[in-house]
């Protein structure tokens, strides 16, 4: 079992990588201490049997740096495999501003061939390597060395098993002409934009019902605040203010350490210092805005009343439409979605790309009365009416 510590180790793995199709690729990391995660371990492997051709890379290590590897992740030729990507992604964006290309998510392909909703791992190991998989290491310590033999064979069967799932996978698509779907879907993986959270959009992710320009005028500044200072510190939102003291402060309006003390949701911490003096000035800023100025709600669908007949039908069609295609309903569709498509709605994922083909275009023959469902043995029958 090789451990990779040195660059030059590194490089001469990386350029071996390079000769072959596919690489798969997983990470160990830690975050609930940090804004940002703290990656404790690479590990990555070529085609081969078993343990053959992997190896686990030490990013702790202080003669190592990880200049060959994001050169392999800018080679075009080669395909770089992960297993539900994003947060590996998420790493590797922060820290280098690359996103590997080409890349295959398996857990988004496996949705894309019939197994289910967002399949796990260990579910793709069990059903398509045949392999056991011991998931007992999961939450360890990743930044403490040495490794245990028990962390460096969980560590390695992350790469390992998803070579068999890759290429079955792939096999999959290739007779099923479905790369083009997996690839629409990895759009949102590859874009930037999935990584950066910009201070000023951060009140975005806080959900509060009041829906007033002026209260989230004072959401929008205190979660600014919020933002700049757990990044700046590198520590957990959380732990600068949850969401629930957030909108408290918001509907407070504190302006001095006294009114702060009164708080029943701030940590103690929060109480004095820094963070003190953030929010009172967040909250200073926030009364200056001009009301022309002030945030606009962010769009809630209401159920329209009279389509609960409509969406439970369009659900049936889903059902139907997914079982057909051998795909994973809720990539096609979602819950709010089907209401949404009850109540008149048009512009929906669901309504362009391979979506359409495979559900779009019957669920609207099927709000427009030209369809209409049948159930026929053991499965739903599209009617023409």
């Amino acid at each position: 079992m090789k451990i990779i510590t040195k660059t030059t180790d590194l490089a001469e793995f990386c350029t071996e990588c390079a000769k072959h199709d596919y690489v798969t690729v997983d990470t160990e990391f830690l975050r609930e201490r940090t804004y940002y995660s703290k990656l404790c371990l690479i590990q990555m492997a070529y085609p081969g049997q078993g343990d053959e051709n992997a190896v686990l890379i030490d990013p702790l290590s202080d003669d190592l740096s990880l200049a060959p590897l994001y050169e392999l992740f800018e080679d075009e030729s080669v395909v770089k495999v992960f297993h539900a990507a994003r947060q590996d992604l998420e790493i590797f964006f922060v820290d280098k501003g690359i996103i590997p290309n080409p890349l295959f998510d398996t857990q988004v392909a496996a949705m894309v061939c019939g197994y289910g909703e967002q399949a796990g791992y260990e579910t793709l190991v069990r059903k398509i390597a045949d392999a056991p998989l011991d998931k007992s290491s999961r939450f360890t310590d990743w930044s403490t060395r040495p490794l245990s033999d028990k962390q460096k064979v969980y560590a390695l069967g992350d790469v390992t098993h998803l070579r068999v799932i890759y290429e079955h996978l792939k096999r999959n698509l290739d007779k099923s002409n479905r790369h083009a779907w997996v690839q629409e879907e990895l759009g949102i993986l590859t874009n930037p934009g999935t990584y950066i959270v910009e201070p000023d959009q951060a009140w975005k992710r806080v959900k509060t019902r009041n829906g007033s320009g002026k209260m989230l005028a004072y959401v929008r500044e205190l979660a600014r605040f919020r933002e700049v200072h757990a990044k700046t510190k590198n520590i957990p939102r959380n732990r600068v203010y949850k969401d629930d003291a957030l909108l408290e402060l918001a509907a407070t309006k504190p302006s001095s350490y006294d009114q702060l003390k009164k708080s029943r949701l701030l940590l103690r911490d929060a109480r004095g210092g820094v963070i003190a003096d953030g929010i009172i000035n967040a909250v200073k800023q926030a009364s200056q805005v001009a009301p022309e100025d002030y945030p606009k709600a962010l769009p809630i669908r209401v159920k329209k009343q009279g389509n609960d007949g409509l969406s439970d039908l369009l659900r049936v069609l889903l059902k139907a439409s997914a079982e057909k295609a051998g795909v994973a309903s809720k990539l096609i569709c979602n819950a709010a979605d089907l209401d949404a498509i009850a109540g008149g709605e048009r512009d929906l994922p669901a309504f362009k790309g391979w979506r359409n083909e495979v559900f779009g275009n019957d669920a609207l023959k099927l709000c427009e009365g030209k369809i209409a469902l049948s159930a026929h043995k053991d499965s739903v029958k599209i009617v023409p009416v």
